[in-house]
C-alpha cells in the first residue's frame, strides 16, 4: 500500500565507510536509534547551514548515504551479510540536494525528471529546522475536507489533522494530488519532546495519468509505498530489469495507524523552478470499508507476484543465456553450411570442357601443332574423291548465283 517513506539517502560517496561507524551506532541499534542519530547529523552537516564549508557537504552526503542503507531493512540485511558489494549488485537509490546545485545542473536534473527519470531530492534544512523548533505555521485540515494551494520550491505548507477515537479506529487517509502534474513531497511529522516536530515519513509524488499524487494510508494493517527510484540504476543499465524490478519498489511503511489527537502533515514544493500546485484532503475510511479490503487484497497479490517474479527472473535469465548460446551456434552452423555448399558448387563448376580449353590457349591444340596446320588439314579433308579441290564448285556456285534462273537452260 502506498504510504510514506523514511528520510533521504543519496548516491554513494567516492570513499565509503561503515554506515554504523558514520552514524555512530552499534550493529544491534533499533530503527528509532538509527533515525535519531541520522537526524542530528543531517541537521549538523546540511549544506543549507554550511554553504561555505565543502567538507560539511561531503559529510552530509556520507551521513545520508549511510542512513539510506540502515533505514531500509532489506539493504541493511544485504550490507550485514555481504557488505557494499551486495548493495552495488542490486543498485542504490539516487538523491540530490537542489540547494547545493548550480543553475545549469538544476536544469539538467529538471530535464531528466521531465523525461521520466526518477530523481530523489532532499528536504531543505531550513524546513526541517523550523519544524523542529516549532516555528512553522500550521493550518487546520478537518477530516472530510480538502484545501488547495501553491507552495514555492523548497518550501512547505503545514497542516494539522485532528481525529477522535472512532476515526482513529476506522482508519485515516491523507492524499495530495496535482492536476498540474507538479512535483512535490507529502510529509508526516511526529511531535518532539522540545515542542517542535520531527520528520517521520515522506512520500514523493508519482505521476499517474494526467495527475501526480502521493498519499499516507493509516489502515491498521501493514501498509506499503511504491518507490519508483528503487533499483533505478540497475534498471537503467539493464532494460529487461525494468520489468523484473518494477515491483521491488513496493516498500513497507513503519507507521500503519494513528492515535486520536492532532497530527502534522506538510506539502513540500519539489518542482525545480516554479511553485507546486496541489490539493490536500483528509478522510476517514469508515465509509470506504470495501475499498480498503480491495486495496489490502490487491497489494497481497502484488507481494506474491513479486516473489514469483524473483524466481521467474532466475529461470528467464538461464533460458535467455541458453537462447543466446543456441542462436550463436545457429549463426555459426549456417555460415559453415553456406561455405560447404559454395565449395561444392565450385567443384561442380570445375567439370567443364570450356574451362579445359581456356587452359590450353587460343593459339594451340592439345598436340602442340599450329592452328595453320590444322587449317591445312581441313583443306585436305575438303578435297573430293578424285583428289581435285572444291574450288571449282565454289566458282560454279558464284557464277550460278549471279545469273537468272532460266539462263542455264539457254546456255544448254
Amino acid at each position: 500500500m502506498k504510504t510514506g517513506s523514511k528520510s533521504e539517502g543519496p548516491s554513494a560517496p567516492a570513499l565509503r565507510r561503515d554506515p554504523y561507524e558514520v552514524l555512530s551506532v552499534s550493529r544491534d541499534s533499533t530503527d528509532q536509534e538509527i533515525k535519531s542519530a541520522y537526524r542530528k547529523l543531517a541537521l549538523k552537516y546540511h549544506p543549507d547551514k554550511n554553504g561555505s564549508n565543502p567538507e560539511a557537504s561531503e559529510l552530509f552526503k556520507e551521513v545520508a548515504y549511510s542512513y539510506s542503507i540502515l533505514s531500509d531493512p532489506e539493504k541493511r540485511r544485504q550490507y550485514d551479510s555481504a557488505g557494499f558489494e551486495a548493495l552495488d549488485a542490486s543498485g542504490m537509490d539516487m538523491e540530490i540536494d537542489l540547494s547545493n546545485l548550480g543553475t545549469v545542473n538544476t536544469m539538467f536534473a529538471a530535464l531528466f525528471s521531465k523525461l521520466g527519470v526518477p530523481i530523489k531530492t532532499t528536504i531543505s534544512a531550513n524546513v526541517l529546522e523550523e519544524a523542529l523548533n516549532g516555528t512553522v505555521t500550521v493550518r487546520p485540515l478537518p477530516i472530510g475536507t480538502s484545501v488547495s494551494g501553491k507552495v514555492d520550491k523548497q518550501c512547505a505548507h503545514f497542516f494539522g489533522v485532528t481525529i477522535n477515537e472512532e476515526q482513529a479506529q476506522a482508519g485515516i487517509v491523507i492524499r495530495v494530488t496535482s492536476t498540474a502534474q507538479s512535483k512535490f513531497k507529502l510529509l508526516f511529522f511526529e511531535h518532539d519532546v522540545s515542542g517542535g516536530y520531527n520528520l517521520a515519513l515522506q512520500e514523493d509524488s508519482e505521476k499517474s495519468g494526467k495527475v501526480t499524487s502521493a498519499g499516507f494510508y493509516f489502515l491498521h494493517f501493514q501498509v506499503y509505498r511504491m518507490d519508483s527510484t528503487v533499483n533505478a540504476l540497475a534498471m537503467a543499465k539493464d532494460p529487461e530489469a525494468s520489468f523484473f524490478k518494477r515491483l521491488e519498489g513496493l516498500q513497507p511503511c513503519e507507521v500503519s495507524e494513528l492515535k486520536a489527537g492532532t497530527h502534522i502533515f506538510a506539502v513540500y514544493g519539489d518542482n525545480f523552478f516554479k511553485t507546486a500546485a496541489y490539493t490536500i484532503e483528509a478522510l476517514c475510511t469508515k465509509n470506504y470499508e470495501d475499498t480498503t479490503e480491495k486495496l489490502k487484497d490487491i497489494e497481497a497479490q502484488i507481494l506474491r507476484k513479486r516473489n514469483e517474479l524473483r524466481q521467474f527472473e532466475t529461470e528467464y535469465r538461464k533460458a535467455l543465456a541458453r537462447f543466446q548460446e543456441v542462436t550463436n551456434r545457429y549463426n555459426e552452423e549456417k555460415q559453415f553450411v553456406d561455405e560447404l555448399l559454395k565449395q561444392r558448387d565450385g567443384i561442380h563448376a570445375s567439370f567443364t570442357v570450356t574451362k579445359s580449353s581456356n587452359h590450353i590457349g587460343a593459339g594451340a591444340t592439345s598436340n602442340g601443332t599450329s592452328s595453320k596446320s590444322t587449317g591445312d588439314d581441313s583443306k585436305v579433308d575438303n578435297q573430293g574423291e578424285d583428289g581435285t579441290s572444291d574450288e571449282k564448285d565454289k566458282s560454279f556456285k558464284k557464277r550460278w548465283f549471279g545469273m537468272p534462273r532460266g539462263s542455264d537452260k539457254k546456255l544448254g
